[in-house]
């Protein structure tokens, strides 16, 4: 006679909370914290509010000084990173050196000599007047040729990243040197840059800041004006803190979503 045991079932077990509460992000909780802290000071204190709704005149000029020097700055740095890896011994040195020349000067040195000796330059040698070109678009464009040269670093390192035996299976199929990094080097590239370039439109997005020098009406600028007339310097910075602080933790959320959705391509 044989006796059925009743087996034990095994329970699955539980997650560790210690690991859980080590993997829970506090940083972005803190930070939600202080946003939605100083949010509810803006929406209670007129004096706040009035001052957000200030510096909120400055956010279009940010946004956009922001999104075509980033555009522009791709474009160049693409170029000048394809001419720091070519094999053209002019070409390869020209890249080099303007890249090393733009790295190794202050970017606040090199906002002005742009907006105020290579631009009026350019313009006189082209016929244009020096009021010709706004000083927003100065601002564009030197932050275009300052951002320029650290993106070519960015797209040097992910294109050396690929094994050379890419670039020479596509010369052995046919291709131009110039066909197989378009078709082949260059996509295999762009999933390892995407961090790169994340950290590089944040980081611009911060130093817009720089070109309110100028006079740009950007929200560091609005915000300096309205200080010089209101004194309130507490409120008025804190809140241009918060613009700043909440810009850059949606755009770095955003680019963490983009990579996790091209990991999940691969």
């Amino acid at each position: 006679m044989t006796v059925d045991h009743e087996r034990p079932e095994i329970q699955p077990r539980p997650r560790d909370l210690r690991a859980h509460l080590n993997e829970f992000p506090w940083w972005l909780l803190i930070i939600l914290s202080v946003i939605g802290y100083m949010v509810v000071r803006i929406i209670v204190d007129p004096i706040y509010r009035n001052i957000f709704n200030t510096i909120l005149q400055g956010l279009s000029t940010t946004l956009y000084v922001t999104a075509i020097s980033f555009v522009f700055a791709l474009i160049f740095g693409l170029f000048l990173g394809l001419g720091r890896v070519s094999t053209n011994v002019i070409l390869r040195n020209l890249s080099i050196t303007y890249i090393e020349f733009i790295r190794g000067v202050p970017m606040l040195v090199l906002i002005f000599t742009i907006s105020y000796a290579v631009v009026p330059l350019l313009a006189r040698t082209f016929g244009l007047s020096n009021n010709a070109i706004s000083l927003t678009s100065r601002a564009i464009i030197a932050l275009v040729l300052i951002y320029g040269a650290y993106i070519a670093e960015v797209f040097r390192a992910g294109i050396e990243a690929i094994g050379r035996g890419q670039m020479e299976a596509g010369r052995s199929l046919g291709m131009s040197r110039w066909q197989t990094m378009r078709y082949v080097m260059l996509p295999q590239a762009t999933r390892n840059m995407l961090p790169a370039l994340g950290n590089d439109l944040i980081a611009l997005l911060k130093d817009t800041s720089l070109v309110s020098v100028l006079g740009v009406r950007e929200i560091t600028q609005v915000s300096r004006l309205s200080v010089s007339t209101s004194f309130r310097y507490e409120e008025t910075y804190f809140i241009l803190t918060l613009f700043y602080l909440s810009m850059t933790l949606v755009l770095s959320l955003l680019l963490q979503w983009i990579q996790r959705r091209a990991k999940i391509k691969r």
